[in-house]
């Protein structure tokens, strides 16, 4: 029989007896053919943007004008490198029940969006520029506000709530200028964001696939004595970037003192027999979507009965917080099972005992901490994704562990995307 995944994608799945996007093994090739369905990114555009029209309409919006980069590529398809992504140099406007006009930088940058992007069907337009204008900034941010005006117009919303996704004070401050009722779009996008879908998750799948291999290769070929961090973090980039990746974010290499307290960067420091060596992999793969998870592992030497201890208290707490990720349970259930931390001092957000979902971006839309997860939960959907991570970090230790994983919300619990294996002489 079929399984249907979801309106308009029906396929038959009765002999692996799950939906194919909850199976790792079941993984599909980068590359487009005739005699296989793989992820159909124009139904992955068209099922995006359906989401973010369905938001509109949820939290009464008559558009919404977005500025952030992911949430472009979201509702438009288009992505031009991740160097414009977040810089306030394209925007686009959605207005409730219309199609995405995209405001594309102008030059090249303008002409290759048309080609690149013809289901926008003559949608693109030419994006006024205003920040770093000095004097003219002003003059530039009006012009801007009028392009979108002129969208909104012809939609017919001008006169009700106009959301915008993040805040740049001259553009909200021109915007707001023509008389327009400003909002916040990003509750809008953010609902819309975190639930994924199937060809969604096949792409973060695919990504955590190459992030698996890169790890590997990080712990059994390059992490060696007298190797520098530096060398560990520029293998990663160049692994990742000969095999189709969008973008690295960022590879964390911290070993030996680097990891106590943990610094979340790259030095030149060397590796030495008997470091641990957190290697934390941050990147954007062929499709557009994140991989970002933790490994911990010892250069040149077997663990000490201490280090054990470290490497299974942040192992424990880790697959303790996993198993509460599941359709109708909440943040504050994943949050309960993170230990106590800096999160609980400071009543603010540490990052290191913590999940994040992930997708288009690395931090999409739902954070959960003890900082505020406990008082304020948030309900997990299915098909939501995360990266959940933890940390063994105590005061007066010379090395400590780290770990993340990446999953999937299903019907029934959560499905692990990364499956690069945890260090068994850790565990024994």
């Amino acid at each position: 029989m079929c399984i249907e995944l979801v309106a308009g994608r029906r396929i038959d799945t009765s002999f692996i007896g799950r939906p194919h996007e909850y199976l790792p093994r079941q993984l599909y090739s980068t590359t487009a053919t005739d005699w296989q369905e793989r992820v159909n990114f124009e139904r992955l555009r068209n099922q995006r943007l359906q989401r973010a029209k369905q938001m509109i309409e949820k939290h009464d919006l008559g558009a919404v004008v977005l500025f952030a980069g992911e949430n472009l590529r979201y509702v438009t398809g288009v992505f031009q490198g991740n160097w414009k992504n977040n810089i306030f140099i394209r925007y686009c406007v959605l207005p409730r029940g219309g199609e995405p006009v995209l405001f594309e930088t102008v030059g090249s940058d303008f002409h290759v969006a048309r080609m690149d992007a013809p289901w926008l069907e003559g949608r693109v337009r030419p994006a006024i520029t205003w920040k770093w204008a000095e004097a003219a900034e002003e003059y530039m941010a009006r012009n801007m506000a009028a392009s979108v005006m002129e969208v909104l117009k012809e939609a017919g919303v001008e006169q009700e709530r106009i959301g915008i996704d993040i805040m740049d004070m001259r553009a909200y401050q021109a915007l707001q200028a023509l008389g327009l009722n400003i909002v916040n779009a990003w509750p809008a996008m953010s609902e819309a964001r975190v639930v994924k879908t199937p060809d969604e998750i096949e792409c973060l799948k695919i990504s955590s696939a190459y992030g698996d291999a890169a790890m590997w290769r990080v712990i059994h070929e390059w992490a060696k004595p007298g190797v520098k961090e530096s060398y560990i973090c520029a293998k990663v980039n160049e692994f990742l970037y000969e095999e189709g990746f969008d973008f690295v974010y960022d590879i964390i290499v911290a070993s030996g003192g680097n990891t106590s307290p943990y610094r979340r960067w790259h030095t030149d420091k060397i590796l030495r027999q008997g470091d641990l060596v957190i290697v934390d992999i941050n990147a954007i793969g062929p499709g557009g979507y994140f991989v970002d998870f933790v490994r911990c592992f010892k250069v040149a030497g077997r663990p000490t009965q201490a280090e054990k201890d470290l490497y299974r208290e942040s192992y424990d707490s880790l697959q303790a917080a996993l198993q509460e990720f599941r359709p109708g349970a909440t943040t504050a259930d994943v949050a309960k099972k993170f230990p106590v931390y800096d999160d609980d001092k400071y009543q603010s957000v540490s990052l290191q005992q913590f999940a994040h979902s992930i997708g288009l971006s690395l931090y999409e839309g739902m954070w959960i901490s003890r900082a505020y997860s406990l008082k304020y939960p948030a309900e997990i959907k299915q098909n939501m994704c995360f990266a959940c991570e933890t940390f063994a970090g105590h005061p007066g230790l010379q090395q400590t562990a780290r770990l993340e994983e990446n999953l999937v919300v299903t019907d029934n619990g959560f499905e692990l995307l990364t499956r690069c294996p945890f260090e068994e002489d850790f565990l024994s």
